[in-house]
C-alpha cells in the first residue's frame, strides 16, 4: 500500500530504491568481475526485503551480526555467517537451532568461544563452519600474529560438531581514499601471503579468506587471496563512503527526513532529526553529524536528543519554518538501528518496508 508523503511523520528514514538497487548490481558485477564472493552485512538494513534484493543482485550469501539477524535472515537466505563470536549458553542455543537447511559459518579468536561452540552443535546435531578471526591491525578483536592462527585453525579441526573452513579479517583501520590506501593495502596483502603459507604448511589451507570493507570495496581485487567480501555499507552509502571515495553523491540511497522546527538562532536553523534518528558518530574529524542531501554546504552542525542544528554559514538558503530537508548522515548502519521502518521510494509510490533484525530477542512465543 502506497503512502501520502504528505502525511509521514518526521523524523523517517527515506530510501530510494532505484539506488539501492543500483548499488546492489554494482558490487555484485564487481566482485564476479574479480572471482569474488560477495556477503553483505546485514547489520546496515536489518530487513529481510534489502537482503533479498541483495541476494537477487548476486550475492552469495549473508553476513550477520547477533542471533536475531541470524533468525531473521535464514528466512531468506540459507548460508550465513556469523562475524561475531557468540558468548553464552543462550545466544549459542539460538545459533544452533537454526534450520538445518541453514549452512552455518562463525567467526571466532579463541577457545573459549570454539569448545562451547562445538559442544552445543555437537548436543545439537549438526556441524557448524568456523573462520578463524585475525586482527590485521584494528586492535579490536582477532588472533595475534600467525602462530596463533595456526594454533587455533589446529585446535578447530581437532573438535568434533565444527568445520574449519578458513580465515575472517576486518581491516577497519585502512579508511583514507584514493592513493593514501596503498600502503596498508599492500600491507595487508603481504600478511595475508603469510599467514596462508603458514596456514597450508600446517594443514590448514584456508578455504575461504573473508574481509573486505566498503572504505576499501572497489580496491578488494588488490588483496592477495581475499575470496570473498562482507561490505554492507555499500548497499546505502552514507557521508563517511563519500569521505573516503567510496561512493559519489548519486548513489547515496539512504538519508532522514526532517522537518525545520526553529529558525530562532541567527545562521542556524533546528530541525527534528537529533542523535535519536540520525546517531551522534562525528566521524571525519570535522565534528559535524551530516549534510543535506541536495545541499551538501549545509552540515548538521550540532545534535541533542530530539534536535539536529544546521549551519546555514555557507549558503544564501533560508528555509522556513516547515520546510522538509533530507540529511544523509554520517554512519548510516547506526541510523538505521534508530529507525522504526524504512520508508522506500520506488515505481509504487512511498512504501513501508520493517526492520525484522532490529532488536536483540526473538519474537515472542
Amino acid at each position: 500500500m502506497s503512502l501520502d508523503p504528505s502525511t509521514v511523520e518526521t523524523p523517517a528514514a527515506v530510501v530510494d530504491r532505484a539506488r539501492m538497487e543500483s548499488n546492489a548490481r554494482r558490487v555484485a558485477d564487481y566482485c564476479a568481475r574479480h572471482g569474488l564472493s560477495w556477503r553483505p552485512h546485514v547489520k546496515t538494513h536489518k530487513s529481510t526485503r534489502v537482503a533479498r534484493i541483495q541476494l537477487q543482485a548476486g550475492a552469495r550469501g549473508l553476513t550477520v551480526a547477533t542471533p536475531h539477524e541470524a533468525e531473521v535472515m535464514a528466512a531468506v537466505c540459507d548460508d550465513l555467517l556469523l562475524a561475531y563470536p557468540p558468548v553464552g549458553e543462550a545466544k549459542l542455543a539460538r545459533i544452533v537451532g537454526l534450520p538445518r537447511s541453514v549452512r552455518l559459518t562463525v567467526a571466532l579468536d579463541s577457545l573459549d568461544v570454539l569448545r562451547p561452540l562445538a559442544a552445543a552443535a555437537r548436543e545439537a546435531g549438526r556441524t557448524v563452519g568456523v573462520l578463524v578471526e585475525v586482527d590485521v591491525g584494528l586492535r579490536r578483536v582477532g588472533v595475534q600474529g600467525t602462530e596463533a592462527a595456526v594454533r587455533l585453525a589446529r585446535a578447530v579441526q581437532d573438535e568434533e560438531g565444527v568445520e574449519y573452513r578458513g580465515v575472517l579479517f576486518y581491516a577497519g583501520h585502512i579508511r583514507t581514499p584514493g592513493p593514501e590506501s596503498d600502503a596498508g593495502l599492500a600491507a595487508l596483502s603481504r600478511q595475508l601471503g603469510g599467514l596462508r603459507e603458514a596456514l597450508s604448511a600446517a594443514g590448514c589451507d584456508p578455504e575461504v579468506v573473508s574481509g573486505g570493507t566498503t572504505p576499501t570495496l572497489w580496491r578488494s581485487h588488490e588483496i592477495e587471496g581475499l575470496t570473498e567480501v562482507r561490505a554492507g555499507t555499500c548497499i546505502f552509502n552514507d557521508r563517511d563512503a563519500l569521505r573516503v571515495g567510496a561512493a559519489d553523491p548519486g548513489d547515496l540511497a539512504y538519508s532522514v527526513l526532517a522537518t525545520v522546527v526553529s529558525t530562532a538562532v541567527d545562521g542556524r536553523v533546528a530541525v527534528d532529526a537529533g542523535s535519536k534518528a540520525l546517531a551522534k558518530e562525528a566521524r571525519g574529524g570535522d565534528g559535524t553529524f551530516g549534510v543535506l542531501l541536495d545541499r551538501p554546504e549545509v552540515e548538521v552542525v550540532a545534535l541533542s536528543e530530539e534536535h539536529g542544528m544546521l549551519d546555514l554559514g555557507a549558503t544564501a538558503w533560508r528555509p522556513a519554518v516547515g520546510t522538509r530537508v533530507r540529511i544523509v548522515p554520517n554512519h548510516v548502519c547506526v541510523s538505521v538501528n534508530l529507525q522504526d521502518r524504512l520508508l522506500v521510494e520506488g515505481p509504487d509510490g512511498l512504501e513501508a518496508w520493517p526492520l525484522e533484525g532490529r532488536g536483540r530477542l526473538g519474537r515472542p512465543t
